[in-house]
């Protein structure tokens, strides 16, 4: 492999570009409810341009997290092996590589429409926010639902420039599914964020009631799916999506207890995305049919 291969495929691995499965899926929801629903005309240049955006700010937004927290993971065991502690990636490349993402975010909404212009510098607050706020609250995890939950509304955004009731309950789905998953993942670094003075729900609950919050998110979760089918009135590809995704998030608790850690991992991966791509393949297709 030449060495920009292994500086390319290094950079892939910084940002984690396969989690983009997170909430990816939901920003084709918003982008087709606009166009299945409220009959916007599909404009294939607006789609790349959507989708640039969720690049760039998904990029941006982990290569922060990774450049802020490089001496953290530098002295956890987990994470030794990521790409600033092992030296493979600079801090000052990746600090960069930040700013080029965050200029190239902006500039991509110019040319989508002037509202999502203007709100660009607020997404990039919030998504790059996140990374300090395991350092003062347990609600990081909540932050960075806030952040992904940006994907369905943004997208929708991009295509009418307006706020409607029915993607904002997606983005609601998508700040409880993420705080949910992110407070299952965080139960990996319990003793390391207590020694080192840092906020989760783990760290300050333990994880037996750790658990119990995630839990009570994604029930919260599982009964928003239920109520956006209903108001929304879609058809039984939707409820078929529903009913996967429901599963997933059953499935990842029946994974996760609090004697037994050793499948955080696979619950965080496989079962969310799982759980996001039927779920948003079955949405869109009910809102075509």
């Amino acid at each position: 492999m030449s060495v920009l291969s292994q500086k390319i495929v290094a950079y892939f691995s910084l940002i984690k570009f396969g989690h983009t499965v997170f909430a990816l899926p939901f920003a084709f929801i918003g982008f087709f409810l606009a166009i299945f629903r409220d009959h916007y005309i599909f404009q294939p240049k607006l789609l790349l341009l959507m989708l640039l955006c969720m690049v760039f700010a998904r990029s941006a937004a982990m290569a922060f997290n990774r450049y802020i927290d490089r001496d953290f993971d530098a002295l956890n065991p987990r994470t030794t092996n990521r790409e600033i502690p092992a030296g493979v990636i600079s801090s000052k490349a990746a600090f960069w590589f930040v700013v080029v993402n965050c200029i190239l975010f902006v500039a991509t909404t110019f040319f989508i429409n002037k509202l999502c212009f203007y709100l660009a510098p607020v997404a990039l607050f919030i998504i790059l926010f996140y990374s300090y706020t395991k350092r003062f609250t347990a609600l990081c995890h909540i932050v960075l639902g806030v952040g992904l939950s940006l994907a369905p509304i943004g997208a929708y955004l991009s295509v009418t420039g307006t706020f409607t009731l029915l993607p904002v309950l997606f983005s609601l789905l998508v700040l409880l599914w993420v705080s949910g998953f992110d407070i299952i993942y965080a139960l990996q670094d319990e003793g390391f964020d207590k020694s080192q003075q840092l906020y989760s729900v783990p760290s300050v609950l333990g994880v037996v009631k750790a658990i119990f919050v995630a839990r009570m998110l994604h029930s919260i979760a599982a009964m928003l799916v239920v109520l956006i089918g209903v108001l929304a009135h879609l058809n039984l590809i939707y409820w078929l999506g529903a009913i996967i995704y429901i599963s997933m998030l059953y499935f990842q608790h029946r994974l996760v207890k609090p004697s037994h850690l050793s499948k955080v991992n696979i619950a965080f991966i496989n079962t969310n995305s799982i759980a996001s791509i039927c779920f948003a393949l079955c949405t869109i297709f009910s809102l075509l049919f």
